[in-house]
C-alpha cells in the first residue's frame, strides 16, 4: 500500500524494479541512505527476467573491440558467484568450430583473451577438444564437427537475482513498492515531487526526494517525456528484442553449447530446469508496444533452424513448450545492426543548474549490474554527503551465505532436516532460496504441514512465503519469475492454481 506520509523526504527514489533499479536501491540502502523503489508492475517483470540467464563477459563482443566492456563483465563473474552461489553457478560451454564461419585459430585467440583479461581465478580455463574423443559432447551434434572449444562462464536465475537485491535493500531499510507506477515527477524548491499510482488499490500519492533515479529500462524515454524532461521527438535508447524458446531436453550432459550462426549472430543451447533445453537469443529492433512483448513466428523459426544446423535431431516448431521475449534498452550509438549496438551502460546526471538531480540509466548488462550501481552512487556523491563507501563486492545476497562448493552438503543437510523432501526437490529449493530454504520449510514435520499442493512441488507454504517476503502478488510472478515451476506443471494445474490464488 502507499502509506508513506507525503512530507517524508527520501534521499533517493528509484523508478524501475529491474536489475539496475534494484541494484542501485540495495547499494544506496547499504550506505545508510533513505531509499524508496517503485515498480509499475512486478519486480523483474520486463527485460530482467527475459535474459539468456548468463553471467558472462560476452565473448562475441571481442569482435566489436569492446575490450573494456568484456574485461569489466569478466571481472564481475566471480564476485557475483561468491555473493550468490545459490542462484549463480559455473557452467562449461562447448563451442563447436564451424570452419565455414571462423577459422579455429581465430576462435582460440578470442578464448585466450577471454581467459586472461578478466582476472579469472576460480573458473576453469579453456580446453581444445577433439570431439570424437568426447562421446557425450559429440553425440547430439552433427558428425562433421571435428574440433570444439570448452570454456567457462556462469549461469544465473535472473529474476531471482532481481528479487534478492530488492529483498536485501528492504532488509537494509529501503521501501519497495510493486504495482506502483510513476505518473509524474516535478522539481519544486530543489526537491523532487514524485507522483505514484498504485495499480492495485488505485491510490495516488506524492512523495518527496532529494534525488530521482530513472532506471526504467525500455521505458526510460517514456518517463522522461511524461515528466516533460525530454522533447517528444527525442530518444536515447535503441530497443532490441531478444527472444528464447524452451524445448524438451536435447541431451543428457550438463554442458551448454555456443553456436555461431551464418548471419554473424550467435546462439546458446543451455540445460534448463532439469528437464528442458533453453535456446536463444535473437537480436531484432523492437518497433511495437512495450506492453506485451512476445516472440514472433519468424523468431521462433529462426531459433529452430539455427539450432538444427548443429544438432542431429531437428528442432521442430511443435517441440517448443515455452517461449519468452524481452526488450533490451541499449544506448543508441548508431550501430547499423542490432547485434552490433553497444552493451555499455551510460549514466547521465541532470541537475538543471543546481536543481534536484536526476540520474538516467541507459543500457547495461545483467552481469555488470553491481558495478553499474556502484558507478551510479559515485556519480551522485556530491549530493549524498552522508553516504558511506561502496560495500557490495563482498556482501552475500540473502540465502547465499555459503561457498559454492558447500552446496551439495547443504542439499544433504536440508534432506536430513526435512526427510519428506527428496533430493531433486531439495536441489530445487537450494537453487531458489539457498539458506532461506530453512525459513520457508520452518517447523514442517511432513508434507501435509506445507498445506495444499499445486503440482511440481509447489505448496501453499511456499506461495505464502513468496507473498510475504518477495512481493509475489499473482500466479505469473510465482510460476514464471520467483520459481520456474510453471514449466513442470500441466495446463490444468496452472489454471487450478490461478483460480485458487484469485
Amino acid at each position: 500500500m502507499l502509506n508513506s506520509p507525503t512530507h517524508e523526504l527520501y534521499d533517493l527514489v528509484v523508478i524501475g524494479g529491474g536489475i539496475n533499479g534494484c541494484g542501485i536501491a540495495r547499494d544506496a540502502a547499504g550506505r545508510g541512505l533513505k531509499v524508496l523503489l517503485a515498480e509499475q508492475g512486478d519486480l523483474a517483470q520486463g527485460t530482467s527476467s527475459a535474459s539468456t540467464k548468463l553471467i558472462h563477459g560476452g565473448l562475441r563482443y571481442l569482435e566489436y573491440y569492446e575490450f573494456r566492456l568484456v574485461r569489466a563483465a569478466l571481472s564481475e563473474r566471480e564476485i557475483l558467484l561468491n555473493n550468490a552461489p545459490h542462484i549463480i553457478w559455473p557452467m562449461r560451454f562447448v563451442l563447436p568450430n564451424n570452419k565455414a564461419i571462423r577459422p579455429a585459430w581465430l576462435v582460440r585467440l578470442g578464448l585466450f583473451l577471454y581467459d586472461h583479461i578478466g582476472g579469472r581465478k576460480q573458473l576453469a580455463p579453456t580446453k581444445t577438444l577433439k570431439l570424437h574423443q568426447h562421446a557425450a559432447l559429440s553425440a547430439p551434434l552433427k558428425d562433421h564437427f571435428e574440433i570444439a572449444f570448452e570454456y567457462s562462464d556462469c549461469w544465473v536465475d535472473d529474476a531471482r537475482l532481481v528479487v534478492l537485491n530488492a529483498l536485501d535493500a528492504a532488509q537494509r531499510g529501503a521501501t519497495i513498492r510493486v504495482h506502483s507506477a510513476c505518473t509524474g515527477a516535478q522539481r519544486h524548491n530543489g526537491i523532487w515531487q514524485i507522483t505514484l499510482h498504485n495499480q492495485k488499490t488505485k491510490q495516488t500519492e506524492t512523495i518527496q526526494a532529494r534525488i530521482l533515479v530513472n532506471a526504467t529500462g525500455p521505458w526510460i524515454d517514456h518517463l522522461l517525456h511524461q515528466a516533460q524532461l525530454l522533447a517528444t521527438q527525442q530518444h536515447n535508447v535503441r530497443l532490441v528484442r531478444g527472444s528464447h524458446i524452451v524445448v524438451p531436453k536435447l541431451y543428457a550432459h550438463d554442458r551448454a553449447y555456443f553456436f555461431q550462426n551464418t548471419d554473424g549472430r550467435i546462439m546458446f543451447a543451455i540445460p534448463y530446469e532439469q528437464a528442458f533445453t533453453l535456446l536463444g537469443t535473437t537480436d531484432v529492433d523492437h518497433q511495437t508496444s512495450l506492453d506485451h512483448v512476445q516472440i514472433t513466428e519468424e523468431e521462433t523459426q529462426y531459433l529452430c533452424d539455427s539450432a538444427s544446423l548443429y544438432f542431429k535431431q531437428p528442432i521442430q516448431r511443435t517441440s517448443v513448450v515455452w517461449s519468452y521475449a524481452g526488450v533490451r534498452p541499449l544506448y543508441d550509438d548508431g550501430a547499423n545492426q542490432a547485434q552490433a549496438a553497444t552493451r555499455e551502460y551510460v549514466l547521465r546526471v541532470d541537475d538543471e543548474q543546481g536543481q534536484a538531480p536526476l540520474l538516467n540509466v541507459f543500457g547495461g548488462k545483467i552481469t555488470t549490474y553491481r558495478r553499474l550501481a556502484e558507478d551510479a552512487l559515485s556519480k551522485l556523491t556530491a549530493w549524498l554527503p552522508t553516504a558511506t563507501p561502496s560495500w557490495t563486492a563482498n556482501a552475500p545476497l540473502p540465502g547465499g551465505e555459503f561457498a559454492f562448493a558447500e552446496q551439495a552438503q547443504l542439499v544433504a543437510q536440508l534432506q536430513n532436516d526435512y526427510p519428506f523432501v527428496d533430493q531433486t526437490w531439495a536441489q530445487s529449493l537450494m537453487r531458489r532460496y539457498g539458506k532461506r530454504a530453512w525459513d520457508l520449510l520452518g517447523d514442517a514435520k511432513s508434507l501435509a504441514d506445507l498445506g495444499q499442493p499445486f503440482g511440481a512441488t509447489l505448496t501453499e507454504r511456499e506461495v505464502d512465503f513468496l507473498h510475504k517476503t518477495e512481493w509475489a502478488r499473482d500466479a505469473e510472478s510465482i510460476l514464471w519469475r520467483r520459481s520456474k515451476l510453471g514449466l513442470q506443471m500441466t495446463a490444468e494445474q496452472r489454471a487450478a492454481f490461478q483460480a485458487w490464488l484469485e
